[in-house]
């Protein structure tokens, strides 16, 4: 019961995250224009995600654009965007794979130690995926802190951390723990000792009774 229960927690938390995941990738609020230093307050804020930039008005308007052409991009956004891509397609895989091994499942009933190595599976599966947005996140994290210390960048295009960074952070840890909570539900293999087998009795000898 508590491997079953263990695995139902690492499923929730590693889908929860799975779907944060998708939610950041498709949030346009990965970087976010910075009113630090001289910078004046102006009547709009500037957003840049991974498909497209925004413009925010003061009135609550929003207005985007889809970036044009793929070539054109920077090299850490389309690394971004592949590494994002392959997470949510991993946990999709993940998921299913999961969901064959739970115990709560009627799948492969008949063949505990398959539908146990398939839990597992998914776990591991969640881990590449939780691993590869903490990748994706943190680097692009990192470009934008390089940008911002540059002196060389010009104060008006400077950009801070947009929520969906924080977003994939969390999302990622939640996948992270999910998958590691999967594979750890797996019982330990108890040594099994082969039966005792009871010794023949000795058939009474039948000797000769002597007076």
């Amino acid at each position: 019961m508590a491997s079953g229960g263990l695995q139902m927690l690492g499923f929730l938390l590693a889908f929860i995250g799975w779907i944060g995941i998708i939610v950041s990738t498709a949030m346009p609020q990965w970087k976010i224009n910075s009113y630090a230093g001289d910078n004046l307050i102006t009547a709009q804020a500037i957003y840049e995600g991974l498909w497209m930039n925004c413009v925010t008005q003061s009135t609550g308007q929003m207005q985007c654009k889809v970036f044009d052409s793929l070539l054109k991009l920077p090299g850490n956004l389309q690394a971004t965007r592949a590494l994002m891509v392959a997470s949510i397609l991993l946990g999709l895989i993940a998921s299913f794979v999961a969901m064959i091994g739970m115990k709560c499942m009627k799948c492969l009933e008949d063949d505990e130690v398959k539908k146990m190595r398939m839990a597992v599976l998914g776990g591991i599966i969640f881990l590449v995926s939780g691993f590869a947005t903490l990748v994706a996140t943190s680097w692009y994290g990192n470009v934008i802190a390089q940008e911002f210390f540059n002196p060389y960048t010009p104060v008006n295009t400077r950009f801070e951390f947009g929520p969906a960074l924080f977003v994939g952070w969390a999302a990622a840890s939640l996948v992270l723990l999910g998958g590691a909570f999967l594979c750890c539900s797996c019982p330990r293999k108890e040594t099994s000792y082969p039966p005792t087998r009871p010794y023949p009795k000795s058939a009474p000898s039948a000797g000769k009774d002597y007076v």
